[in-house]
């Protein structure tokens, strides 16, 4: 493989992952592989399936790899765009981190939290279920969520059923919660005072109070965790360095990049900064696969939160 991507020599990354971090993980790939010329496309989830989508029907296949949301699995594979591609590092990872077949590898994930403003709860105030979370104390505008977090609300379907996750998020509705688009805005303005609860990406969560901010977070059983895959494509134009770069990307020294990065690492021997993160609590991984009925997800979450 590494002889046959010394004739390719380049690769082409699609990404949605911060132009700060995926130079790192860039970066030290050419370090170890300095005859690959590595370019990276980034753009937000959506602009960046959208040209995916729309270079393919021009008959216009430029990338090797892609990395970000698991809302891009099921469009490319319905229009076969992805290769299957088994690395040998992926066995250090569990189950529910990868595809079976393949085509995907988790990257990084990020579990969905409770942050609280530390200067308005003690850790002890704070609730410690779903459950808690409808107590009259929390009703009225008291609770932070996001307008998009439909992979909340399919995660916990997953984990009781559809019956008991829409019960339980019509309730969570009528506790009056403040529906806003963006993570880590929202955690800003619970740090400020705004609310003294929300519900947001741990990552984000940690990060905040890694600088001092006023949060900290609980985790709330069982964790929601999005996961955010790899792909190689099934026509890249560099199929050999795309490989090495998964390979790269999924070891130990790539995870610890993704880690130095603040992302949470999805290999089960590389612990996140901090290891709780992601341990010390039941789990259901919002696989790729989920999203073939997402819409549906999207609709419900929008109906009840009255949200667009």
């Amino acid at each position: 493989m590494v002889e046959a991507a010394k004739k390719e020599r380049a690769l082409v990354w699609y990404t949605s992952i911060s132009l700060e971090y995926s130079k790192a993980i860039a970066e030290r790939f050419q370090r170890k592989y300095p005859f690959i010329k590595t370019e990276i496309i980034r753009s937000g989830t959506g602009p960046l399936l959208n040209k995916i989508l729309n270079e393919s029907r021009g008959g216009m296949h430029a990338w090797d790899v892609i990395s970000g949301s698991a809302e891009m699995y099921i469009p490319l594979m319905q229009r076969q765009l992805l290769a299957a591609y088994r690395s040998a590092e992926s066995n250090r990872y569990e189950d529910d981190m990868k595809d079976n077949e393949g085509y995907w590898t988790a990257l990084y994930v990020n579990p969905y939290v409770l942050a609280f403003n530390t200067r308005l709860l003690k850790k002890e105030e704070v609730p410690k279920s779903y459950e808690d979370l409808l107590n009259v104390r929390w009703k009225g505008r008291k609770i932070s969520i996001d307008t998009e977090d439909f992979a909340l609300l399919s995660g916990l379907a997953n984990a009781w059923g559809t019956d008991r996750a829409l019960a339980y998020f019509k309730k969570l509705a009528a506790q009056d919660p403040v529906p806003q688009r963006g993570h880590t805005m929202r955690v800003n303005l619970t740090a400020s005072g705004e609310y003294p609860l929300v519900i947001a990406f741990g990552a984000i969560a940690e990060r905040m109070a890694h600088k001092k901010a006023p949060i900290d977070w609980v985790p709330l059983e069982p964790v929601v965790v999005r996961v955010s895959p790899i792909y190689t494509g099934r026509k890249a134009p560099n199929p050999n360095a795309a490989r090495l770069f998964i390979d790269f990307a999924l070891s130990q020294e790539g995870q610890e990049i993704i880690r130095d990065s603040s992302l949470i690492p999805a290999r089960a021997d590389v612990d996140p900064n901090p290891p709780r993160l992601m341990k010390g609590f039941k789990r259901v991984i919002e696989r790729p696969e989920s999203y073939i009925d997402m819409q549906k997800a999207v609709n419900l979450y929008q109906e009840i939160f009255k949200v667009r």
